[in-house]
C-alpha cells in the first residue's frame, strides 16, 4: 500500500529537452504565469481554512460554555502538527510530484475543515452525558484542527519547490515576495469571508464554505500545476534566462548527481552553518510576527486605552501595508542589490526595532496606524526573505522544500514562544495583579536585535565569500 502511495506520488521523470528555442520560450511563458497565479490562489485559499478559526472561536465557546484556556487548546494543535509538518512535508515534498502533492494537502486540509464543523453534530449522535460530551467534542475538534494543521503545513513546501525550479536568481525575490502577499490576503479575505459567514449562518458555516471552496480549488491546482521543468522537457531555467548562479565544475555537478538524497540534505541543510543560523532568525522574526498579530489588540486595549473597535481598524493596517513591505523587499533585492537578500534584511530588521520603539512611545492616536502598518511592512519582509527565500538559495534545489520545512519549524517554535512569552512577561512585569505591557514591547524588541545581530553575521559571511571570488 505504502509503495503504490509512494509511486503515485513520486517525481516525474526527467524528459529528453526540447531543443528549439522559439518553443522553449513559448511553454516557459506559458507555465510560469499558469504556475505562479495557481500557487499564490492555492496558498491563499490554504488561509481560509486556516485563519477561520479566530472568527468561531467566540460561537464555539457560547454554545459550549469553554473557558479560554481550553479553546487555547485548538490553537496550540494546529501550531504543534504545522511546526513538525512544515519540516517532515518539506522533506516529502522535494522527492513528490507537485501537481499532485499540493492538491492533495489542500483537499484533506478542506475535509478536515469540514469534518471540524459536523464533529458537534456527529457527537451529539453518540447520547453522551452534557460534561462527556463536552470533553469528548474538545479533543476531537483539537484532534481535527491539529490534523488541518498538518496538511497545511505541506502547502509552502510544495510552493517553494514550485518556484525555485521555475524562476531564477535575479528574479526569485520579485516574484517569491508577490507569490507572499497571499499570506496576507488569504488573511484579510478570511476575516472577511468567515466573519459574515458566521455571522448570519453560524460557526461551522465559517468552516463549511471554505471547506468547500478549498475542495473546489484543490481539483482545480491538479488542471493548473506541474512539476519541475525538466518534467515537461525544458531546460533548467538558469539555462533558460541564460545566468547561471553557481558555477560547478563536471566534477562537482557529477559528484552532487551521484549523491542521495540524505547526503545532499546532510550537506545542505544539516550541515550547512547558514541554514541553522536563518533557522535560529527565523524564531525571533516568528516572535515579532505573531507577536503583533496575536496580542496587538491587546495591547492598544491595556497599554494605550484604546475600545476594542479601534484597536481592531488600527491592527487592519498590519497586514494591508506588509503586502507593500513583502513586494518591496523582493523587488529591492533583486534589482539594486543584484540578487543579495542580506543588506534587505538588515533594513528591514532596523526598521522593525525602530517601529517597536515608536509604538511605545508614541502618544497620538491616529499615528499608531501609521507606526502599526511599517512594523507589518518591515516584519513580513523578513519573514518572506530569511525562512523562504535565503533558505532555499544557501542550500541546494533537490532540498528546496526541506530547506524551507527546515527554516519553518523554527519559526513556529518562535510562534510559541511568542503565546507564552509575551503573556509571561507581562504579568512577570506587573504589580499586584495588573500587567505591564512594557513586558511585549520589551521582548519584541529584544527579539528584534537579536535577530539583527544574526543576520548581520550572515551578511558578513556573505561578503566574505563575494570577496574571495572577486
Amino acid at each position: 500500500m505504502l509503495e503504490k502511495l509512494g509511486a503515485f506520488y513520486k517525481e516525474p521523470p526527467v524528459k529528453e529537452t526540447i531543443q528549439d528555442s522559439e518553443k522553449v520560450d513559448s511553454m516557459y511563458k506559458h507555465w510560469r504565469l499558469r504556475i505562479f497565479y495557481a500557487c499564490f490562489i492555492g496558498y491563499t485559499i490554504f488561509y481560509l481554512c486556516k485563519k477561520n478559526i479566530a472568527v468561531a472561536l467566540p460561537g464555539i465557546m457560547q454554545e459550549f460554555g469553554y473557558s479560554a484556556t481550553e479553546l487555547g487548546l485548538l490553537g496550540s494543535s494546529l501550531y504543534l502538527t504545522y511546526g513538525i509538518g512544515k519540516f517532515v512535508n518539506g522533506v516529502l515534498a522535494d522527492g513528490s510530484d507537485v501537481r499532485k502533492f499540493l492538491p492533495t494537502a489542500l483537499f484533506m486540509t478542506a475535509f478536515a475543515n469540514i469534518l471540524f464543523a459536523l464533529a458537534p453534530s456527529v457527537i451529539g449522535m453518540l447520547g453522551f452525558d452534557t460534561k462527556i460530551f463536552a470533553m469528548v467534542l474538545l479533543w476531537t475538534l483539537a484532534f481535527l484542527w491539529g490534523v488541518s494543521g498538518w496538511f497545511q503545513s505541506a502547502g509552502f513546501p510544495a510552493v517553494a519547490k514550485s518556484l525555485t525550479y521555475w524562476y531564477s536568481n535575479s528574479e526569485r525575490g520579485t516574484k517569491w515576495s508577490l507569490w507572499s502577499c497571499s499570506h496576507q490576503t488569504g488573511t484579510f479575505l478570511s476575516f472577511i469571508l468567515a466573519g459574515h459567514i458566521a455571522a448570519h449562518f453560524g460557526w461551522r458555516a465559517a468552516f463549511l464554505v471554505p471547506g468547500t471552496l478549498a475542495l473546489i480549488t484543490a481539483c482545480w491546482l491538479y488542471d493548473r500545476l506541474r512539476d519541475r521543468p525538466q518534467s515537461l522537457g525544458l531546460p533548467d531555467v538558469e539555462v533558460y534566462r541564460n545566468e547561471p548562479v553557481k558555477v560547478k565544475s563536471e566534477a562537482e555537478k557529477k559528484a552532487e548527481d551521484d549523491m542521495t538524497y540524505v547526503d545532499i540534505f546532510k550537506k545542505y541543510i544539516l550541515c550547512n552553518k547558514t541554514i541553522w543560523l536563518l533557522a535560529i532568525a527565523y524564531i525571533f522574526v516568528y516572535i515579532i510576527r505573531f507577536g503583533a498579530e496575536d496580542w496587538m489588540i491587546m495591547y492598544l486595549s491595556k497599554a494605550k486605552g484604546d475600545t476594542l473597535a479601534s484597536a481592531t481598524n488600527k491592527i487592519a493596517s498590519l497586514p494591508l501595508v506588509g503586502i507593500c513591505g513583502t513586494v518591496c523587499a523582493g523587488v529591492i533585492s533583486d534589482k539594486l542589490f543584484k540578487g543579495k537578500r542580506a543588506p534587505v534584511n538588515l533594513l528591514y530588521l532596523v526598521g522593525v526595532i525602530l517601529s517597536i520603539i515608536a509604538l511605545k512611545f508614541n502618544t497620538i492616536s491616529s499615528l499608531d496606524y501609521v507606526i502599526i502598518g511599517l512594523l507589518g511592512a518591515f516584519t513580513y519582509g523578513p519573514q518572506m526573505m530569511i525562512g523562504g527565500l535565503c533558505a532555499v538559495e544557501s542550500s541546494s534545489k533537490k532540498v528546496a522544500s526541506a530547506a524551507t520545512g527546515f527554516t519553518g519549524t523554527f519559526g513556529y517554535v518562535g510562534a510559541f514562544l511568542s503565546a507564552t512569552g509575551t503573556g509571561f512577561l507581562v504579568d512577570k512585569l506587573g504589580k499586584n495583579g495588573v500587567e505591564n505591557w512594557n513586558g511585549a514591547i520589551y521582548f519584541w524588541l529584544a527579539s528584534g536585535i537579536i535577530c539583527l545581530i544574526i543576520c548581520t553575521i550572515l551578511a558578513i559571511e556573505e561578503y566574505k565569500k563575494d570577496k574571495a571570488k572577486a
